[in-house]
């Protein structure tokens, strides 16, 4: 009779320690989601301050239609690649496209602002001054975002690959989740040096 309930006390405790295990990984799945939303929601805002944008730019920068177009097309790409990413945040290919189009529209609107510098009424312009101001706000907030995404990611990322929680993991189909990087084209370029 002592030698079943040791057998019982041991065959409870792996199960309490299994879903223990099970648990954590949850909790640390839901909170990469909820770092998700929070950069979502800074996204969001982007890409609604940017309609007002051209709005605001488009009396000034008549001649400059085509860059205008490519901020809007980087915009509704963008916007679309969000969408898909919140549908599943450990989606590696969702999180691929949504940086790369975040990196493209960061890229257009690089190219906007420093065409602007070359129409100096709308360089004074307020609403172009506020709108400006708002989205480098917005910037750094979706920076800031996308760092604690990340941090949560590696957590979670860690906890589903290390022994003994990998074996729960695998039994439970729980997936890597994948980081999200935003990296615009002038990053890559390598800066040119000349000593002359």
């Amino acid at each position: 009779m002592t030698s079943f309930l040791i057998f019982l006390a041991i065959i409870v405790a792996v199960v309490m320690w299994g879903v223990g295990i099970y648990n954590r990984l949850v909790n640390e799945r839901n909170r990469v989601k909820n770092a998700f939303a929070q950069i979502d929601v800074q996204l969001t805002r982007r890409h609604d301050l940017i309609p007002n944008l051209i709005e605001a730019v488009k009396g000034y920068m008549k001649h400059e239609r085509e860059t205008l177009e490519a901020v809007i097309t980087a915009r509704n790409a963008a916007s679309s690649s969000l969408d898909a990413a919140k549908a599943d945040p450990a989606n590696a290919l969702a999180m691929q496209e949504l940086g790369a189009s975040e990196g493209a529209l960061t890229s257009a609107l690089g190219r906007l602002f420093a065409l602007s510098e070359a129409y100096p009424d709308l360089k004074a312009n307020q609403n172009m001054m506020q709108f400006q101001e708002e989205l480098t706000s917005t910037e750094n907030k979706v920076a800031f975002s996308r760092q604690a995404f990340n941090d949560t990611v590696l957590q979670y990322n860690n906890s589903v690959q290390n022994f003994p929680n990998n074996l729960i993991a695998g039994f439970f189909s729980f997936a890597l989740a994948s980081f999200l990087e935003i990296e615009s084209e002038e990053k890559r370029e390598v800066p040119e040096v000349s000593f002359t």
